[in-house]
Formats: C-alpha cells, sequence, structure tokens
C-alpha cells in the first residue's frame, strides 16, 4: 500500500480531484494512524506535481481544511490547463471534417458571360 501511495501522482486528465485526494488520505490514514490531518494534507500536496501544488498553496493559506484543498484543486483543474500534458498533434493529416469545399467554384467557368 505504501508503493501505491508512493507510486501515484495526480493526473489531471485521467483522476478526477475528489475521488483522487480521499482515496490518498484513506491510505496514509491506513498506514499512519498517529499522523495529524494537516501533515497527511501536505504530503498529498507534494503528489500533485510543481506548478498545480504550487497553485494549491498559493491558493489556501494556512490552516486550510481538508474540503478547502479539494475545492481548490477541483478550481485549479476545470478552469485552468495547469499540470496537463500536452498532446502531440499530427499536422500531417488534417482533419477532414474541418475542410469543405465550396462547389459553387468548382462549377463556376470564367470564359461564359455572366447572364442576369
Amino acid at each position: 500500500m505504501k508503493n501505491a501511495f508512493e507510486n501515484s501522482f495526480f493526473d489531471p486528465d485521467k483522476d478526477k480531484p475528489l475521488t483522487w485526494f480521499l482515496k490518498k488520505a484513506e491510505r496514509l490514514n491506513a498506514l499512519y494512524p498517529e499522523m495529524s490531518q494537516k501533515m497527511v494534507d501536505m504530503k498529498i500536496l507534494k503528489k500533485c506535481g510543481g506548478d498545480l501544488e504550487h497553485s494549491l498553496r498559493s491558493r489556501c493559506i494556512e490552516p486550510c481544511s481538508t474540503e478547502e484543498y479539494i475545492n481548490a484543486l477541483e478550481d485549479i483543474v476545470t478552469r485552468t490547463k495547469i499540470g496537463r500534458t500536452w498532446k502531440k498533434v499530427d499536422i500531417k493529416s488534417p482533419i477532414k471534417s474541418f475542410i469543405k469545399k465550396d462547389k459553387s467554384k468548382e462549377t463556376f467557368k470564367p470564359n461564359t458571360p455572366i447572364s442576369n
């Protein structure tokens, strides 16, 4: 269980903040029942990663409850791109749904006179 806690980090693309945070808190409480709630929250914040951890600490001024951390994490994940990874886009294959042919240009013949 300790390895499961140590090896997993928060990924905004696949994890939901509430379930992820509560799962981590349950694991820490099972491993270290004598640990205070503040220490549990601090250990969980370290699992968020650089920019996301910094933005959480900036929004939640000490003393802060677990609910406030979860609300701030949900707020950051839904409103910003902090903590997300960039996905490579293949520019060689354009998306065909955005490419539309103008059929009026295909039928226009420049040598014929336009009649009214």
